[in-house]
Formats: C-alpha cells, sequence, structure tokens
C-alpha cells in the first residue's frame, strides 16, 4: 500500500466557492466566488492582450499585433460571411462573446484555475443574454416580421397548430443547447486531465513518465478543444443572429 496523499477528486475542482464572503440580501448569496474572479480575470487578461498587442500599431507587425489582427479577423470574416452587411454593427458583440467565453475555456487549464465555462449557471446567463441580443435585432430589423420564423410567409395555414409550436419549442432550446454543449465538454476535458494526472501520481514510483506523457498529449488536446469550442460557441449564435435579421 502507497503512502497516504491529499489529491482531491475530479469534481472537486468545479465547485464554487466564496473569495470575499458578504452578507446575504433577500435571502440572496452576493459572495465574490471564484467563478466571479475568474470570470474578472478572462475580461482583463483578454482586454490586456490586444491593448498590449496594438499599442504600436504599424505596417510590418509584430508577432503579437499579427496574432490580435488573426482573431479579428477571424471573427469579422465569421459575422461577414454567415451574417451578411448586417451583422457588422453586431461585430463588438461577437467578438466580445468569443473572447470571454475562449478565455474562461484556455484558465481553465492552468493548475488550481476554475473553468467557469463549465459551469451552466454561468453558460446559461451568457447563452440567454446572447439570444436575446438576436432576438432585439430582429425585432429593431423586422418589427413584427420577426414573428415569421415561427410561421414562414407562404405556409399552408391548415399546420399552423403543429408547425408553431415546434418552432417555438425549437427557439426555447437554442440557450439550452448553446449551454450543454459547451459546458459538457470543458467539465469533460478537465475531469481527464484531473483522473490522469492523479494516475501519475500513483505511477510516480515506476512507470510515471507513461501517464505523464499522455496528460501531456491530452493538455495539448484540450487546448484546441477550449479554442474549437469556443469558435462553435460564436458561430452558432452567428447563425442565430442571421436567423432573426433575415426572412426565411
Amino acid at each position: 500500500m502507497m503512502g497516504q496523499k491529499n489529491v482531491s477528486g475530479p469534481i472537486e475542482q468545479f465547485e464554487i466557492k466564496p473569495v470575499i464572503s458578504l452578507p446575504k440580501i433577500g435571502g440572496i448569496d452576493l459572495s465574490f466566488t471564484n467563478s466571479s474572479l475568474f470570470m474578472a480575470l478572462g475580461v482583463v487578461v483578454g482586454s490586456a492582450f490586444f491593448l498590449y498587442a496594438v499599442r504600436r500599431r504599424s505596417l510590418i507587425p509584430s508577432k503579437l499585433q499579427s496574432g490580435a489582427e488573426v482573431v479579428y479577423e477571424m471573427i469579422t470574416g465569421m459575422v461577414r460571411e454567415m451574417v451578411g452587411p448586417e451583422g457588422r454593427r453586431y461585430v463588438p458583440f461577437i467578438f466580445a462573446l468569443f473572447m470571454f467565453v475562449v478565455m474562461g475555456n484556455l484558465l481553465g487549464l492552468l493548475p488550481y484555475s476554475f473553468t467557469y465555462t463549465s459551469h451552466f449557471a454561468a453558460v446559461g446567463s451568457l447563452s440567454v443574454f446572447a439570444i436575446l441580443v438576436t432576438v432585439f435585432a430582429g425585432l429593431k430589423k423586422r418589427g413584427l416580421g420577426w414573428f415569421e420564423n415561427f410561421f414562414p410567409h407562404g405556409t399552408p395555414i391548415a399546420i399552423a397548430p403543429i408547425l408553431i409550436p415546434i418552432e417555438i419549442i425549437s427557439f426555447l432550446s437554442k440557450p439550452f443547447s448553446l449551454t450543454v454543449r459547451l459546458s459538457v465538454n470543458m467539465m469533460v476535458g478537465h475531469i481527464m486531465l484531473k483522473v490522469v494526472a492523479g494516475f501519475v501520481y500513483d505511477l510516480s514510483f515506476w512507470g510515471g513518465w507513461l501517464p505523464l506523457v499522455f496528460i501531456s498529449l491530452l493538455t495539448v488536446f484540450e487546448l484546441g478543444i477550449a479554442i474549437l469550442q469556443a469558435y462553435i460557441y460564436t458561430i452558432l449564435t452567428c447563425v442565430y443572429l442571421s436567423d432573426a435579421l433575415h426572412a426565411h
């Protein structure tokens, strides 16, 4: 039997813990938590990166400036291709959405960090807000014509009792789809990393280098997944925005 070790379980990394405890107001706990802390860090780190990268804009960009420009061009190109010219005014929103999600995914890979994008409450709130923005955008451009998304013009009135409930359910499921896809992927990936890290500890006396190599490869894989999931989340938001702005 090996010596006792103090290693936390793979689920404990998702526990929300208060960093600054505050008194409850109306039964609501307003404490500043580790989730809030890393959300703030995500905003600060993401903003600092772009401010620093473009502080000296030049025709021959530095590596940091090139990286910042690549990210910006990727987002603007996505909006232009999927939403069209009307989407230009929403580029800041889509860009901020992508950066908030990708920073949460990437910061969560650091030791002793917290992945706020693994929590349904955080991602769910963000998803509901994103869908509300698309609804507002659709109502602003199309007015009452936005409701044609639930019953397109020219559709036989006889199928309205079937089609309209289906379209309403489909619309209400959009935030849920965004939330589950992102949160579950982040949660499963981090659990795998934690479990494999436990193998590294258990086998440290003999053959521990094998799981160490594996966890290194898995971390690189998770890095790609973190960026990919943020990209997919942003693409789906663009799709929903396009549906809101254009009649079908």
